[in-house]
């Protein structure tokens, strides 16, 4: 198996190829290339795959990550921490399509180019004490999160962790498997939406310090080979079993990074998707039941599908991995329920991840070989981006050129938008303008889902909404240390999205055939039928900073990464009183 170094990258043939279904007799007439490369580590260059790391900075000497505005659940009842079902709508695209200079509609690609459902489990060789820490399934006996480092439950005490993202796809941009090279904005179809399982382990120890005092990193052959920030990936399939290698040490393009017609679970636009994630004997499972096509999917974290753990050995030469059955790491769901190595704080929560496309249509290769992975941005539009291109256009060459497209032909940038001027963070979401009738042309659907249940038929008893605002805006003089220079909104943005309720999945806000009487949706406050915006902003909604305690070899220290408002009840329980279990 040959292995790409981090700037060589996937050949536009090899992409051209992957998209001869969408072009159908159009499409270019290329040479077939190789389609068995391992990629190199992606979570160093801010995929969109990745959470973000509390101290990305640190850690990879710039800011890496992504804007991750979320809904937490919490319970504190026994299994709400490890089995949980949502029901979710994919959203419809507007009839107005997007443009190259900004003034069409805006696709769901555009402004969050995935979205996902969130668990934290164990991994034993993860931080913060990878190798050194028992993780017993499904306990709270892994609440560790004291700041005092004399304490039993001392955060730097605290079992290895890792995070698992159950995220979904939206159609019609640059198909898989670009995301591995350009960061984001990857499209499983021209139309429809797929979904995959990623888990993320973090290759630190925060307790113990190397020669220089820095934190104790995994050995260079480990770090080369998977990233710090490595993770296990697998689009559910119809059977159950993975397309190709999960584990980081073994992961190839045209298996594990492209979703196959006849094996991988595709999804509509407006179909509505039970989601069910519950530990099994053999691992965290994750099942899709598409409601409306009756079509299913699966995919379970388990030594059988090749799911592994990357070693912890700083002094080996040579990286290695074992299989690893991924379980969920908590018994129940809270504010100590938490993955101490990620800039977020939660357990079990929904995030909708925004700010990685801008539009640029004048896209180059900047070695003229037409190389995805080489093209940056030359010149942007007034409408599209009106201070013309700036860093955030072009890091690490994110761009794609229109052609490279399943369907809208235009090209873009996915790099994280850190001075938050792109379409994420303009009224181009729904409800963002009070006129909803005039912007439903030009605006996707709101994504809608439901609060989950656990244990049958449990709802949980409080929700929490957080942002990493903080996080993404070092450049704009906020400090994580301090809280000091932070804001929220964060300037520059136009708007910033948020959450609130409806009574029902469905589009004539009625209560639906699924028995769901209140529905959570994303976007602005003026969605017709909302019931509850929570004060209609992103300040009212979000609230204040929150510290958190992290680890390190000198003690513990406060971090403020996050926005945090955690109501005292479950606003949108799901099901009527009378609603059946399932």
């Amino acid at each position: 198996m040959k292995r790409l170094p981090v700037h060589l990258l996937l050949r536009g043939a090899a992409i051209v190829a992957l998209l001869a279904p969408a072009f159908g007799a159009q499409a270019p007439s290329v040479a077939a290339e190789p389609q068995d490369e391992q990629y190199a580590p992606v979570c160093s260059r801010g995929s969109l795959l990745c959470p973000d790391v509390n101290d990305s900075a640190q850690l990879f000497g710039k800011y890496v990550g992504h804007d991750e505005p979320s809904a937490l659940f919490y319970s504190d009842v026994p299994g709400s921490g490890n089995n949980n079902h949502y029901e979710i709508r994919l959203p419809k695209e507007p009839p107005v399509r997007p443009n190259d200079a900004g003034t069409g509609g805006t696709f769901n690609f555009q402004l969050h180019p995935a979205l996902w459902f969130g668990m934290a489990l164990c991994d034993t060789e993860s931080s913060p004490t990878p190798g050194r820490a028992a993780c017993p399934a499904d306990s709270d006996a892994n609440i560790f999160d004291s700041s005092n480092a004399s304490a039993r439950d001392y955060i730097g005490n605290h079992p290895g962790s890792a995070f698992m993202e159950l995220q979904f796809y939206p159609p019609g941009w640059v198909p898989w498997p670009a995301s591995q090279i350009i960061n984001g904005g990857s499209s499983c179809d021209a139309h429809q939406w797929c979904a995959a399982m990623a888990i993320f382990s973090l290759q630190r120890d925060e307790t113990r310090a190397d020669p220089s005092g820095n934190r104790l990193m995994n050995n260079a052959d480990c770090q080369a080979r998977s990233g710090v920030e490595s993770f296990n990936f697998a689009f559910l399939t119809k059977s159950g079993v993975p397309g190709g290698p999960p584990s980081p040490l073994f992961q190839t393009t045209a298996g594990t990074f492209t979703p196959h017609r006849g094996s991988t679970l595709f999804m509509n636009a407006g179909d509505t998707v039970r989601v069910r994630l519950a530990d099994t004997p053999d691992g965290l499972q994750a099942i899709l039941e598409d409601l409306t096509t009756n079509q299913s999917g699966s995919m379970t974290a388990s030594p059988g599908n090749g799911f592994q753990q990357i070693i912890f050995d700083p002094a080996a030469k040579t990286c290695t991995s074992r299989p690893y059955a991924f379980h969920p790491m908590y018994a129940t769901s809270s504010e100590h329920t938490r993955v101490p190595w990620a800039a977020h704080s939660y357990n079990i929560a929904f995030s909708d991840e925004i700010g990685h496309f801008e539009y640029c249509p004048n896209v180059v290769s900047n070695n003229n070989s037409g190389e995805l992975g080489t093209f940056v941005c030359a010149s942007t539009t007034t409408a599209s981006d009106p201070a013309g291109v700036d860093a955030d256009d072009n890091p690490d060459s994110n761009c794609a050129p229109a052609i490279l497209s399943t369907l809208i032909r235009i090209g873009g940038c996915t790099g994280t938008d850190v001075d938050f001027d792109s379409t994420a963070y303009k009224t181009d979401w729904p409800g963002s303008l009070p006129d909803f009738n005039a912007q439903k042309r030009v605006v996707p659907q709101a994504v809608r889902f439901s609060s989950p249940l656990f244990n049958g038929k449990q709802e949980y008893s409080r929700v929490a909404f957080e942002a990493d605002l903080a996080a993404i805006e070092g450049g704009q003089g906020c400090s994580t240390v301090s809280g000091a220079g932070c804001t929220n909104p964060p300037a520059g943005a136009q708007f910033y999205p948020i959450y609130s309720t409806v009574p029902s999945l469905s589009t004539d806000y009625a209560p639906d055939e699924h028995h769901v009487v209140c529905a959570w949706q994303f976007g602005g406050p003026f969605i017709p039928g909302t019931q509850n915006s929570f004060g209609g902003t992103s300040t009212a909604e979000y609230g204040s900073l929150v510290p958190l305690t992290y680890a390190r070899p000198t003690g513990p220290v406060t971090r403020f990464n996050d926005y945090r408002q955690v109501l005292s009840t479950n606003p949108c329980p799901k099901l009527a009183s009378q609603g059946p279990s399932f």
